[in-house]
């Protein structure tokens, strides 16, 4: 009679650590998440104040080589381009058609992003459903066994 309370004490000690290193374990984690969250927005700030950065840069880059092409032109006389309004009006319209497909392709590549993100939304309540899911049926048949334990220890 000893020995077996000295095993269920034993047992229960041993769920404790089990329990204490899976709480441990899911702590730790979440903290880590939670630090790799407090850098996040110096992230994001770093990376669009790049981007701005590049796009002044290719702006600047424009804007000197077009302007020393013009001086080169002016000091050496190169008389025009012929059909030079033609070129001017398609140039015109190829760049409106670009921007016009840029803006289709980011409003596209934001509609899959607020989609992922809503994707992301419906896991996690899966995640929560399916664990409570599982929490419910691990709860019964721990009852379940337990009751047969039960019945055997007084059949016996």
């Amino acid at each position: 009679m000893v020995i077996k309370m000295v095993d269920k004490t034993i047992r229960d000690e041993a769920r404790a650590d089990v329990r204490d290193v899976y709480d441990t374990m899911r702590d730790n984690l979440i903290r880590t998440v939670d630090e790799f969250a407090k850098v996040q927005p110096q992230y994001s700030q770093s990376i669009s104040n790049l981007q701005l950065d590049y796009i002044q840069t290719t702006k600047n880059m424009i804007q000197t080589s077009f302007s020393a092409q013009k001086q080169f032109a002016s000091v050496w006389n190169v008389p025009g381009v012929p059909y030079g309004d033609l070129f001017a009006r398609q140039s015109n319209e190829m760049t409106n058609n670009a921007i016009r497909s840029v803006g289709i392709n980011n409003q596209l590549t934001i509609n899959a992003l607020d989609a992922a993100r809503e994707n992301l939304k419906i896991y996690n309540r899966t995640v929560d459903a399916v664990t409570d899911f599982s929490t419910n049926v691990a709860k019964a048949w721990t009852t379940f066994f337990a009751q047969q334990q039960a019945q055997f220890t007084r059949q016996a």
